[in-house]
């Protein structure tokens, strides 16, 4: 994939955009005309100004930040977010006050990041076999301990 494709759905918008070269993620800013404020465990959806044409085989993934959420607590609710490649709306990012301190939400400020990997589109098929492997069954802890 060489070109995703990004449309402005909000006067203002801010298009995604990497803060270095480097970077896996690309910056997301909030799209709204007024600040909104997060009180300590309080949710809210936040709309970003944009859609997105991802190609098949590929999807979004929006992340927390990690510096509002390791400074401010602030993180999205979901965990982690997924856009799927034939989702043509707007991109917006559900985010949680996990502190004990309100949070003002400012517009234009960054407040996820978005990731682009390639995802299997396989079928699922049902089987009474499945092929072994060295772990087997073993869950949490049975790959050894620290």
């Amino acid at each position: 994939m060489e070109t995703l494709w990004l449309k402005r759905v909000r006067p203002g918008a801010v298009l995604p955009r990497r803060a270095t070269p480097g970077s896996a993620g690309m910056d997301v800013c909030a799209c709204m005309e007024e600040p909104v404020t997060l009180q300590p465990g309080e949710r809210t959806m936040i709309p970003c100004g944009f859609s997105a044409a991802i190609p098949v085989g590929w999807a979004g993934f929006l992340f927390a930040r990690s510096g509002l959420g390791v400074r401010r607590g602030i993180t999205l609710s979901n965990g982690v977010g997924v856009i799927d490649s034939d989702y043509r709306g707007e991109i917006c990012a559900g985010l949680i006050n996990q502190s004990r301190e309100s949070y003002t939400i400012a517009p234009g400020e960054r407040i996820a990041q978005l990731v682009l990997l390639p995802v299997w589109m396989g079928t699922v098929a049902e089987t009474d076999e499945l092929e072994d492997t060295l772990r087997g069954e073993g869950g949490f802890g049975s790959t050894g301990e620290r």
